[in-house]
């Protein structure tokens, strides 16, 4: 029996949202940007997913542009922020995810601008006094910070930054990846600039994902070639994609009290329970329900001589978790997140998180695996 513990990655997308999306395949080819019927109809279809996908966030559809993810949706925020606002000086931390960090660092060798490190504690949370201290700095900034860390399940207080960002006449970008589908936003009430989804991190397809764009700001185009998304992104719209993205917020935002809930309570079970078979364990990050993103627990095992086995003999088990982000698994160096907060890394870590299609009986399942596999295959 195979269990799939690492929604942070990717989640399976939702059979209602395949369902949306098999008559946009064989039907619905027209390209939006044609003038007769079929296009006509497929531009409608686009633009009633654009009003859906605003109605859930509280904020004007024109405010919505579609990208392929989360990741280029950061790159346009960040860049813009630079080209088109006058920024010349981003803050940010050394947890956020590679689309920030390293769009970052490539923005400030292109245009010169000064990238700043806001400090964490040891759980990951951003120190609001030396962000204050760094938005009294010279120059135009704005801030970067996830709203959720994919690793460690931190959650940033994001109405404080908000308020400390307006205080200083800074901007706002916040990539909300992990957190888009599984909160609400109301952005009329929120003061940001900016925030980023992903289709595929609540049960919508992959590479499709949105910027929210504040009416008051501005934005540069990264891909050019055509006129789409009002001339801010060249290119013919993922239109399935797009309905496939619709259908999974709908989905999410049905009745999100409920998934929470559910998905919190597998996690608490799951914490507790590790506890009571390893005597010597601890989570990174925060567990506190109240500052940390209910989908994720990152588990930081005794310390054993294979260490380094862990991941890979769960996978055998048929136990699919990770050992950080998805987008870096693959990399030689450890996770930049637990090395910014200073995690024992000679002991094994683990990221189990969850969605609300899995189940109590799965978390069970992989605890006595965890169990069998550290007693018999570690030690």
């Amino acid at each position: 029996m195979a269990i799939y513990l690492d929604n942070a990655a990717t989640t399976p997308i939702a059979p209602e949202v395949v369902e949306a999306m098999l008559p946009i395949l064989k039907d619905s080819f027209g390209n939006p940007s044609s003038t007769h019927s079929f296009g006509r109809s497929t531009k409608g279809l686009l633009e009633t997913s654009r009003r859906s996908i605003a109605k859930h966030l509280n904020c004007e559809a024109s405010e919505i542009i579609f990208t392929s993810g989360g990741t280029e949706a950061d790159n346009l925020a960040l860049t813009s922020a630079v080209t088109k606002m006058g920024v010349t000086h981003i803050i940010t931390s050394a947890l956020e995810h590679h689309a920030v960090g390293h769009t970052a660092d490539a923005i400030a060798k292109a245009y010169g601008v000064k990238v700043s490190l806001v400090n964490v504690d040891e759980n990951g949370h951003v120190d609001l006094t030396h962000l204050e201290e760094l938005l009294q700095e010279n120059g135009k900034a704005m801030v970067s910070l996830m709203h959720a860390n994919n690793e460690i399940a931190t959650l940033l207080p994001i109405q404080k930054v908000s308020e400390l960002c307006r205080k200083h006449n800074a901007l706002f970008h916040s990539d909300t990846v992990q957190t888009m589908g599984h909160y609400t936003f109301d952005l009329k009430e929120l003061d940001i600039d900016f925030i980023t989804g992903a289709a595929h991190k609540f049960h919508g397809p992959k590479g499709i994902g949105f910027l929210y764009v504040n009416k008051k700001v501005q934005v540069s185009s990264l891909i050019h070639g055509g006129s789409q998304e009002r001339g801010f992104r060249g290119g013919t719209e993922n239109v399935y994609g797009i309905v496939g993205l619709s259908k999974a917020m709908d989905l999410a935002y049905e009745d999100v009290t409920s998934h929470q809930k559910h998905v919190q309570e597998l996690k608490t079970y799951l914490l507790n329970e590790l506890k009571n078979i390893f005597s010597d364990i601890h989570f990174h990050g925060e567990t506190d329900p109240n500052r940390s993103l209910y989908t994720v627990l990152n588990v930081c095992f005794p310390k054993t001589d294979k260490s380094s086995m862990l991941l890979f003999t769960l996978d055998l088990k048929g136990i699919a978790v990770s050992g950080g982000s998805a987008c870096t698994s693959g990399a030689s160096v450890g996770s930049h997140v637990l090395t910014g907060i200073n995690a024992d890394m000679t002991r094994p870590n683990a990221r189990f998180s969850f969605s609300r299609y899995t189940t109590k009986e799965e978390i069970e399942m992989a605890l006595k695996v965890v169990k069998e596999v550290y007693e018999k295959t570690l030690v």
